[in-house]
């Protein structure tokens, strides 16, 4: 059978597929850990209530054990597979129609932390905040920012190789790895939870779960890299003319500062413009209405750079503003505003965070997240503009990103939502992307949402090549079908995001400011 239909729950008592299962899955993990009906159905819709679908079961196992168990049961009986952490993804990778939900929930521990060694052995299940809370009192912190921290699971996190603001600084999920365990589809448990920096002894296997969005087994635990906790943050808001001179200013802040350069976000005029439209307006303190809004972050624990001077001067703060006041000076900006308390870097950084409430009452719109070559981005940005404009002149457009490295959320409430005008946008944006040596998927994943989008732009020896991986790893096909690599061409689907609405007051002043 094909189990990406998942339609197992019909199955008899006796057969393995049906009630048989159930009552084995409660055997391995209690059974008030095995959901069915009614208290599975939150388990069936992603947060935004975008994609949803009834398992046919949810079971929540404590162990890795207890998650061989489960998957040596599903694949006996030929049962889709869906593994789920936080269920904070955005492109339908979790909708699990008539299959069995794998949740990590109760897996949240945290096995070891090596302060010396700068690492920490996890279970998948751990919310990504909690573990850098419990961090803090080593003095480290697990360097993955991203709005949903404060529910994404590690193990949801690495299965989609999540991104975030401090990319810039620290890379991708995957670069913040050292060690996985996995549990495949037919339940033997690939252990590789070696806490090394370097382990050059084959194929990186672990590199292949990561992204894979659960298709080839589940994460269970992962080695994570870790950081200095910053002892001070030097934030601003920056106001200028484009993309151009954002990448000059960029390379200015890294050559006085390194590797503490660890955001740096970008909301043009379109942005705003949105935001003003929503009903809880934030203003910026920038004066005017610039065309790019800068917000810049460093971050150090280096005494050189934390330590006051008897002004209250802090290093890292002063570096940042004498590299903005020349950058003023010579027209690369127009304003910029310092913060200079923790509210005002909350409230700066507010800004950026309310990008997912600003399609409160403009749904459904189609959401995408691309990358390009950084040099690219500004030629990009206007060439997909101009292109959205010819075909719907009536649309909400609006972009947010990171603009060090290349990646831009483009939101579009088209005039006309049907599904077919809505994957017409989708398809500019892909088309745009592509033709700038872009990325289509820079950081959500793939899911069901991107599948056509994989059909038409990505290299047919690539999706072979994925198939083969899919097919050896899952012979049985179990493991979250229907996702990431498609078997045909796909229609497009458009996505939605929710907000609160928001207006932007200018400030008239024009300098180097403390906010």
């Amino acid at each position: 059978m094909n189990p990406a239909s998942g339609h197992n729950g019909g199955q008899s008592a006796n057969n393995p597929g049906g009630d048989g299962l159930l009552a084995l899955l409660g055997k391995v993990c209690g059974s008030d850990n095995v959901l069915t009906g009614d208290d599975a159905a939150r388990y069936g819709r992603d947060w935004r209530g975008q994609y949803v679908s009834q398992p046919l079961a949810v079971v929540r196992p404590a162990t890795t054990g207890q998650v061989s168990a489960v998957l040596q049961a599903a694949s006996a009986a030929k049962l889709a597979v869906t593994p789920m952490g936080g269920n904070t993804g955005l492109v339908g990778g979790t909708l699990a129609e008539g299959g069995l939900v794998v949740s990590l929930e109760r897996m949240n521990k945290i096995r070891a932390i090596d302060a010396r060694g700068r690492s920490a052995a996890v279970d998948a299940g751990l919310i990504v905040a909690d573990l850098d809370t419990a961090l803090a009192e080593h003095g480290l912190r697990f360097p993955l920012s991203f709005g949903a921290q404060g529910s994404a699971m590690i193990g949801g996190a690495l299965s989609t190789n999540a991104g975030g603001a401090n990319v810039l600084a620290h890379g991708m999920s995957r670069a913040l790895c050292l060690g996985l365990e996995v549990v495949m589809p037919d339940g033997q448990i690939f252990n590789d939870m070696l806490d090394l920096r370097k382990n050059n002894t084959g194929l990186d296997l672990k590199q292949l779960f990561i992204g894979a969005e659960g298709t080839l087994g589940i994460i269970t635990g992962a080695v994570l890299a870790l950081t200095d906790r910053p002892v001070v943050h030097a934030t601003a808001l920056i106001a200028l003319a484009g993309y151009e001179e954002g990448l000059a200013v960029l390379n200015r802040l890294r050559r006085a500062n390194g590797v503490c350069v660890e955001a740096f976000e970008v909301m043009p005029r379109s942005y705003f413009q949105q935001m003003s439209r929503c009903t809880a307006a934030h203003a910026s303190p920038l004066s005017g209405d610039p065309a790019l809004t800068v917000l810049a972050e460093l971050a150090s624990s280096s005494p050189a750079d934390c330590a006051q001077g008897p002004d209250g001067a802090v290093p890292l703060t002063e570096r940042l503003t004498t590299t903005l006041s020349d950058c003023l000076e010579e027209g690369l900006i127009s304003d910029a505003v310092i913060a200079q308390t923790g509210q005002q870097r909350s409230d700066m950084w507010r800004l950026r965070d309310i990008a997912p409430e600003l399609s409160l009452g403009v749904r459904p719109v189609v959401a995408a997240d691309v990358s390009v070559p950084v040099r690219l981005i500004g030629d990009f940005a206007s060439s997909l503009e101009a292109a959205l404009a010819a075909a719907d002149a009536d649309a909400l457009v609006w972009m947010v990103g990171h603009l060090g490295d290349g990646n831009l959320h483009v939101v579009v409430s088209p005039t006309v939502k049907t599904p077919s005008n809505l994957a017409r946008i989708r398809a500019i944006i892909d088309s745009e992307t592509v033709g700038h040596n872009g990325s289509f998927s820079a950081e959500h994943g793939i899911g069901i949402q991107k599948l056509a989008s994989m059909m038409a732009h990505k290299d047919p020896v690539a999706l072979d090549l994925m198939r083969r991986i899919k097919t050896a790893f899952d012979p049985s096909g179990i493991m979250n079908p229907g996702k990431v690599i498609p078997t045909r061409s796909t229609s497009g689907d458009a996505t939605t995001e929710r907000h609160p609405k928001q207006q932007a007051t200018p400030h008239p002043e024009k300098e180097i400011r403390k906010a």
